[in-house]
Order: structure tokens, then sequence, then C-alpha cells
């Protein structure tokens, strides 16, 4: 069918540079061309609102932070987190770092040397307050092609939901609000 013919079927109340913009739910007006629906997976559309979240993707992030308080991290699926630890590639690992930024040391990222692919960013959630870890660590970070953001854990937590939510490769490396270690027990 030509486009011409097309345009001809169409109703004569609708101006013709709008045609493709007209949005019919009850008919097609060119039976020759099938209609579509469009597909809004049920978790993107916000029911109070009405409003739907384009950025997000179909599947949600694996990991997403409920809450953040001095017990520890609270996952959306229940798990409680009260150390340290890091999320990357929608995975959860132990993070065995010092209590103090300032000790945090490029010994403590190595896996980030293996991990394929690498995130294009990390946000490096502190505790509490905002503290910058040493230089070295920052451009060790650098050097493997990785961006860092240093900040609070708790705004750490809302940046990465939001970013792991755009479908970005983002990591966390968080320490928790009250400074805990994981006992070694548990590790093994």
């Amino acid at each position: 069918m030509s486009l011409r013919l097309f345009a001809a079927r169409l109703p004569r109340r609708i101006p013709w540079p709008c045609y493709s913009l007209v949005l019919h739910p009850t008919r097609n007006l060119c039976p020759e061309f099938p209609s579509r629906t469009i597909h809004t997976a049920p978790r993107l559309r916000n029911s109070h609102t009405g409003l739907t979240n384009i950025l997000a993707s179909d599947t949600p992030p694996p990991v997403q932070v409920s809450s953040v308080s001095e017990d520890g991290i609270l996952l959306e699926d229940g798990l409680l987190l009260p150390a340290a630890c890091i999320f990357l590639d929608g995975k959860v690992f132990l993070w065995d770092v010092p209590d103090s930024v300032t000790q945090w040391s490029r010994e403590h990222l190595a896996m980030f040397e293996v991990v394929v692919p690498k995130p294009e960013i990390l946000i490096l959630g502190t505790g509490v307050e905002m503290a910058h870890p040493p230089p070295s660590f920052r451009s060790y970070l650098t050097n493997l092609g990785i961006q860092v953001d240093v900040m609070s854990t708790r705004n750490a937590c809302s940046t990465y939901n939001l970013l792991a939510e755009e479908g970005r490769r983002v990591a966390a490396a968080l320490a928790p609000l009250t400074p805990r270690r994981w006992q070694k027990s548990l590790i093994r």
C-alpha cells in the first residue's frame, strides 16, 4: 500500500503532519499494518502516580539497598549486612577493610584487577560522614579505568540504587555506619 493510499484512509479531522502521533485504542486505522500494544512492566509503573520509569530495564538490578541503619545495610531481599561489603556485577562480596578510611590501601581493592567487565564507576561509602581515602587508593582505581565517587554510606547507597536501576555498570564499596569487622569464622 502506498503512503498516499494510507493517508487517504485517515480520518479527515487529523491534520496530515500529526497522523503518526494519534493513537486510537479501539481500532486500527490501516488493517494492512497490524496494531501493536505498548508493553509496560508492572513494576516500572508507580501505582500511586501512574508514572513510568523510562530509564529502568525490564529486569530489576539483583542488588538493591532498602535502608541503612546502625545495624548495617539492609537489602531489598531482607539480607542485613552488618559489616563492610562490595556490590559488584549483581553480587555481594564481604569486604575485610580496616575501620579507618585512612588505612585503606590498594590491596583492599585487588578484586577490581581481575573483574571483567570493569565497572565504569565505583561508589565508595565511607561511613556516617564522608572521609577521603589516601590518594594512592584513588589513583590505583583511576589507573584501572574506574571512576571513583566518595560519599557517606547513606548517600552512596542511594546513588548506587539510582545508577544500578539506570542499567549502568556500577559497583559500590560500602563501610557500615558503625565500624564492624566480619568475623573470620563466618567468612570460612
